[in-house]
């Protein structure tokens, strides 16, 4: 797999896999030993983070409001979904009475065309986030319009009562939201290029930044563990550790 220049974080999934098999065989006294024990594993290889900074995303959102889904965006990045979780998001999903939403589905496309709904990535992914009125009003906004759309098209609308929809009332795909909206905002807007999927980063990161205890935030954003999401954010830790020093200096002489 070296040979064939796959990334150390897939060799090693395909490591883990493959290890749990072979261990089990050997329970079965199949073999004698797991040989996946002697491998040496390539060391992960650990990218930079890219993210919008608080200012970056205010120009972000300001340069959005006249998208048609200037409402996903704000969502996106409010609440930390993946992209998957939001344009699976179906309208049953948000509790308008007590602005709340919950994460039930993932959007995947398949290979060769068309889409499935599939379970969330994890067991945590299945979650309830709380919304602002910001975003409570901007999908209201969405709504509104979603539904005069919906009525002039007629029997033609397919009614999959996701949130976020095509004209038709299709789903959107990942690639095509990201290309004929994300990417033309964020370069309009001449902000750094990251991804669309870099808007999840950009909420970890200015939750984070802001003092936000890490536990809330991975649960938020739907991590498997704590572990995970002070791993991937590890470039906030030392503004947070530093904070925490002049808190315990407060503390310790009540200045």
């Amino acid at each position: 797999m070296k040979k064939a220049s796959y990334s150390p974080k897939t060799i090693r999934h395909v490591h883990n896999v493959l290890s749990s098999a072979l261990k089990q065989a050997v329970k079965w006294r199949m073999l004698i030993q797991n040989p996946c024990e002697l491998c040496e594993l390539p060391r992960m290889e650990r990218t930079e983070m890219k993210y919008f900074t608080p200012e970056e995303t205010a120009i972000f959102l300001e340069t959005a409001k006249d998208d048609k889904y200037y409402s996903a965006l704000l969502l996106a990045i409010e609440t930390g979904m993946r992209p998957e979780e939001y344009l699976g998001l179906q309208w049953k999903d948000i509790d308008w009475e007590n602005q709340v939403l919950s994460v039930r589905r993932a959007l995947v496309v398949k290979k060769g065309g068309g889409f499935i709904f599939t379970e969330p990535k994890t067991k945590k992914s299945r979650r309830s986030i709380p919304l602002s009125k910001s975003v409570i009003n901007a999908l209201k906004i969405y709504r509104k319009k979603q539904l005069e759309e919906r009525l002039k098209i007629g029997a033609n609308y397919q009614n999959f009562d996701l949130v976020f929809a095509s004209e038709i009332g299709t789903p959107l795909l990942h690639q095509n939201f990201t290309r004929r909206h994300f990417k033309l905002i964020r370069d309009k807007a001449k902000l750094p290029k990251i991804r669309l999927y870099d808007l999840r980063h950009t909420t970890a990161t200015l939750l984070l930044s802001a003092g936000e205890n890490p536990k809330v935030v991975s649960e938020q954003l739907g991590h498997a563990s704590i572990v995970l999401t002070l791993d991937t954010y590890s470039h906030v830790l030392p503004t947070m550790q530093k904070e925490a020093t002049i808190k315990i200096e407060k503390l310790m002489f009540r200045t």
